[in-house]
C-alpha cells in the first residue's frame, strides 16, 4: 500500500542529476531492437558485398565435389584434408562477416547509450535467483509485454517476407532443375530481396520498441517533488538558508552604499520616491558615478545622509526615474544623460564656488 502511493507521488520528471546517477547504475534507456537492426543492415551488407565471393568460391568446391566424386578417397585421412580443404576456402570470408557482424551488435548499443562501464549490473543479488521473482518476470506485465511484441515483430516480419517470397514461388519453386552455380546467385538475389524487406519493417520495429523503453525509462525515474526539493538542498543548499544568505550580502551591499553617500557630489531626487546619489571628479575627465539609488526608505535615507553631509540636493524627478531605471551601482551614468546631468553638476559646482567666494570676503 506504501509503494503504490510513493508510485502515484512520483509525478515530476527527473531531474538532469537523476537520470546522471540512473546512468551511473547501468539504467539507460536501451532496446535490443537496435543492435539486432544493425546486425540485420550489416548482414545485408555482408551479402550483397561479400556474397558473390563466397558463392563463387562454395560453388567450385561444390563442382569438384560432384564431378570428382569417384576419385576421392573414403580412408580417414583424405577424408580430413579434403574438409579441411574445402573449410580454408570459405573461413577467411566468413570469419571476417561474422566480424562484421559482432562490431554491428556493438554499434547498435552505443549509439543509444554511448560507452558506459558500471559494475551494477553484475552485483550479485538474491532476487536475480530467486524463483519468486523470476516467476515474476516472465510473468508479470513486463514479460507479457516481452511475449506480445514478440508475437508482433514475428508477424510484421512475416508479412514481409511473405510479400516479396510470394511472387517468386514459381522460380524458387524450379530450383532443383537449375545449374548449381545458378541455384546459389538466385538463391542470394532472393536473400537480399528479403533482408531489405525485413531491414525495412525492422526498423519501424525498432524505433517504436526505443520510444517505448525510453518512456519506460522516464517513467522508472519519476520522483516526488519532496525527492526533488530534497535534491536542491543537496545540491544547492537549504532554500532558507540562501535567502537568509542572500538578505545578508543585500543588507551589506546597502551599508557599503549608504556609506559613500557621504562623497557624493550631488543627490538627484524625486523628491519622494527615488533618489540617486552621483559623483563627479572635477578635473579627472570621466563620467559621474552612480554611488547610491533607492525607492522610497531608501530613498528618504540617502536624502537624510546627504543633508547631514552638506550634500547637495536637486529636485528633478524625470531624471531621477530615469537615472534609477538606467544606471547601476558603481558605474558611470549613460550617454543619453550626459547633458542633463552636467547642467545640475554644473549648478551646483557654481553654487559651491560663489559660497567658497562669500567665504573668502568675511574679515576673520
Amino acid at each position: 500500500m506504501a509503494d503504490d502511493q510513493d508510485k502515484s507521488q512520483k509525478t515530476e520528471e527527473p531531474t538532469p542529476r537523476k537520470l546522471q546517477e540512473a546512468r551511473k547504475k547501468g539504467d539507460v534507456p536501451k532496446s535490443q531492437e537496435i543492435p539486432a537492426w544493425f546486425v540485420l543492415a550489416t548482414g545485408l551488407g555482408v551479402i550483397g558485398l561479400l556474397g558473390p565471393a563466397i558463392a563463387g568460391n562454395m560453388s567450385g568446391v561444390l563442382r569438384r565435389f560432384l564431378a570428382q566424386a569417384h576419385e576421392i578417397g573414403l580412408d580417414r585421412g583424405a577424408a580430413m584434408a579434403l574438409i579441411q580443404s574445402a573449410a580454408l576456402n570459405v573461413a577467411g570470408v566468413v570469419f571476417f562477416a561474422f566480424f562484421l557482424l559482432a562490431a554491428a551488435g556493438l554499434a547498435g548499443h552505443l549509439v543509444q547509450h554511448g560507452v558506459l562501464f558500471t559494475a551494477e549490473k553484475i552485483k550479485p543479488k538474491l532476487s536475480k535467483i530467486s524463483p519468486v521473482e523470476g516467476f515474476k518476470r516472465i510473468f508479470g506485465p513486463q514479460g507479457v509485454a516481452n511475449f506480445l511484441k514478440g508475437i508482433g515483430k514475428l508477424t510484421v516480419v512475416s508479412c514481409a517476407a511473405l510479400l516479396v517470397l510470394w511472387p517468386k514461388r514459381d522460380m524458387l519453386a524450379g530450383l532443383p532443375g537449375m545449374d548449381l552455380s545458378q541455384i546459389l546467385f538466385t538463391v542470394r538475389g532472393a536473400a537480399v530481396e528479403l533482408l531489405f524487406a525485413a531491414l525495412a519493417a525492422y526498423a519501424v520495429i525498432a524505433a517504436l520498441d526505443y520510444l517505448f523503453q525510453r518512456q519506460s525509462f522516464m517513467k522508472r525515474n519519476r520522483m516526488s517533488r519532496r525527492e526533488i526539493r530534497d535534491e536542491l538542498k543537496q545540491t544547492e543548499g537549504d532554500p532558507m538558508i540562501r535567502a537568509k544568505l542572500r538578505q545578508i550580502r543585500q543588507e551589506r551591499a546597502r551599508r557599503r552604499m549608504m556609506a559613500a553617500v557621504p562623497e557624493a557630489t550631488v543627490v538627484i531626487t524625486n523628491p519622494t520616491h527615488f533618489a540617486v546619489a552621483l559623483k563627479y571628479e572635477e578635473g579627472r575627465g570621466h563620467a559621474p558615478v552612480c554611488v547610491a539609488k533607492g525607492v522610497d526608505a531608501v530613498a528618504l535615507r540617502i536624502r537624510e545622509l546627504a543633508e547631514e553631509h552638506d550634500v547637495p540636493v536637486v529636485e528633478d524627478p524625470p531624471l531621477a526615474r530615469a537615472l534609477h531605471a538606467s544606471v547601476e551601482i558603481d558605474e558611470p551614468i549613460p550617454l543619453e544623460h550626459y547633458k542633463a546631468v552636467a547642467r545640475v553638476i554644473g549648478f551646483v559646482l557654481s553654487v559651491a564656488r560663489d559660497r567658497g567666494r562669500a567665504r573668502a570676503r568675511q574679515p576673520g
